[in-house]
This record gives structure tokens, C-alpha cells and sequence, in this order.
């Protein structure tokens, strides 16, 4: 680059064009242009290293042998197994499902809240009555618990001290002692199948109130208590 490109330029830029042209000569110098270029020109080819063997799996054929037979059979004719209808036979026809039965959903008049804690406020009193000997709890009757869902979830304290830590069939005793078989879901702390069976045959209703005495390791004695509509009649079966 001659002096008079270097007019006009700072000293910095000035010093940056002398070592871009000095680098330039380098390069004419050494060929490297003329290099670089015929390498990229140049046919790539893969290297024997890289290359993945190819493994050729033969595949195994394997003649079937012939069904065993003992000699004493072995000179008769061969038993076919197959199937074969009679002729003129017709399929036999399953009966029609039986429709099933409806289930008898429990209702009752307008239930108010008095209604609801004065019955709760009873089994209180009747709990305390009770042999103390025996653990028990007061639960109060929602819808989900005697209609439908027929879902009765137990107070978790009392089901982690006293009942077992794995599913078990635990039996419910009326007031006159006639069983019911229900499934005690232990990860869930309630009562499923069996449950709604108690429910339906002794009439609970949203807002009944009921007494649970364990009286043996899974069998509970359980109280009722009936709430009253707004009419001031108790609901009795």
C-alpha cells in the first residue's frame, strides 16, 4: 500500500492496512491460496475405519418334526381333532341380560342445618354413654354417603390407631345385631362395597347422624340417630 492511500486514515488504520497487505505477500509467497483451493475442490472419500461392517444373518430354518406317537399307535390313522357341528344344528342362544334393577335412592323433606346438628348433638350424647372400653365416633350422614356414591370415608385418627394398616372386610352390627360385610379400604380410610347395602336396608338419610363403637378388632356396633324435616317429624323405618 503506497503513502498516499495512507492520507486520510488514522495511525491505527494506517497500521491495520500494512499488516493486512504484509499477510497477503506471506500468502502469494507460501501458494496457500492456490492450496486451500484444490482442497476444497477435492473429492471426499471416506475412510476404510469408518466404514460399518455389514453382518449378513443367515436365517435359521428349522424342518418341523413330525407329532410323536407311541408305537402302539403308530401304524393307525392319524386323529383329527377338529370341531364339527351335527347337521341341522343350530347355535345355542344366551338368554337376554336381565335389565337391572333400579336402586331405591332415599329422600326425605327439607333437612335444616338445626335439624342436622341436633342429631349430631344426640349421638354425642348417646357416644358418651358408651363403655369407654370400646372406641367409637359419631358421623354425621351426608348425600354422598347414602346416595349414589355410597362413599363413607372414617376419621383418619382413628382408623391409623385402631384398624388395620392393609384392606380387610370389616362387619357392621345393627341394634339387633344382624351382620353386614363391608370392604375397609385402608389407603383410603373408609368403607366401599357393602357399605351401601347397610345404608339402603336401615334407611339412612342425608342428615342422620350415626354412632360407630368398635367392639372387636373390624366389627363396629352402630347407632342411629334419625333427624327431623322442618315439620318437626323424625324420619323412622
Amino acid at each position: 500500500m503506497g503513502m498516499g492511500m495512507e492520507k486520510g486514515m488514522t495511525a491505527y488504520e494506517a497500521a491495520r492496512e500494512r499488516t493486512v497487505e504484509e499477510n497477503k505477500r506471506k500468502m502469494e509467497a507460501l501458494n496457500l491460496r492456490h492450496l486451500s483451493a484444490a482442497i476444497a475442490v477435492a473429492p471426499k472419500t471416506p475412510s476404510p475405519m469408518k466404514q460399518k461392517r455389514r453382518r449378513i444373518i443367515e436365517a435359521a430354518v428349522v424342518a418341523p418334526s413330525p407329532p410323536r406317537r407311541s408305537r402302539r399307535l403308530a401304524n393307525l390313522p392319524e386323529v383329527k381333532y377338529a370341531e364339527v357341528a351335527p347337521d341341522g344344528a343350530e347355535r345355542m342362544k344366551r338368554s337376554p341380560r336381565k335389565a337391572i334393577d333400579s336402586i331405591y335412592l332415599a329422600t326425605r323433606g327439607s333437612i335444616s342445618m338445626e335439624a342436622r346438628l341436633e342429631a349430631a348433638r344426640k349421638a354425642e350424647e348417646l357416644e358418651s354413654q358408651l363403655d369407654p372400653e370400646f372406641p367409637s365416633f359419631v358421623k354425621p350422614m351426608l348425600h354422598s354417603h347414602v346416595v349414589r356414591g355410597f362413599w363413607l370415608g372414617l376419621p383418619r385418627h382413628f382408623c391409623e390407631t385402631y384398624l388395620p394398616k392393609h384392606d380387610a372386610i370389616v362387619t357392621l352390627l345393627d341394634e339387633k345385631d344382624e351382620q353386614f360385610d363391608t370392604n375397609y379400604l385402608a389407603y383410603k380410610n373408609g368403607l366401599s362395597g357393602g357399605w351401601a347395602g347397610f345404608a339402603l336396608d336401615h334407611g339412612l338419610l342425608d342428615g342422620d347422624a350415626t354412632v360407630f363403637q368398635l367392639v372387636k378388632p373390624t366389627t363396629f356396633k352402630v347407632h342411629i340417630i334419625r333427624a327431623t324435616v322442618d315439620d318437626g317429624n323424625e324420619v323412622t323405618k
